[in-house]
């Protein structure tokens, strides 16, 4: 997959509130897509953005499941240490047809808008 198809997701994730560093992209053989970032979690929103996008990606109805998956992945904490330098999330798409600039749309019409404010993301 051409790095292109990738501009529109990276530059969403990147105005998450509690998403942090650089976002890593790639495919495996024409077969899946990821994209690989940080969640800083001692943002105050850290949950909720685990929330927020576990649910669109994950489970967003039982008759309207994305071909997607988002969760977190570690090297091993006892080689490296805590979650606060080596946790990473990854969103990951087995369907080659589901593109990341589609998957920015789902995220763009059903997180909070506009997505950088803070006080958006505020629930309660």
């Amino acid at each position: 997959m051409d790095n292109r198809a990738y501009t529109k997701l990276i530059e969403f994730l990147e105005k998450v509130p509690a998403i942090t560093g650089s976002i890593g992209y790639g495919s495996e053989d024409n077969e899946s897509w990821w994209v690989k970032f940080t969640i800083d979690i001692n943002h105050h929103l850290a949950w909720h953005t685990v929330q927020e996008l576990g649910h669109v990606l994950n489970y967003l109805s039982l008759d309207e499941r994305l071909p997607t998956s988002f969760y977190p992945v570690s090297p091993p904490p006892y080689m490296n240490g805590g979650p606060e330098e080596f946790l990473s999330w990854v969103i990951e798409c087995e369907n080659m047809d589901f593109r990341p600039g589609t998957c920015a749309e789902w995220l763009e019409g059903r997180l909070p808008r506009p997505v950088e404010d803070v006080a958006e993301w505020d629930i309660e």
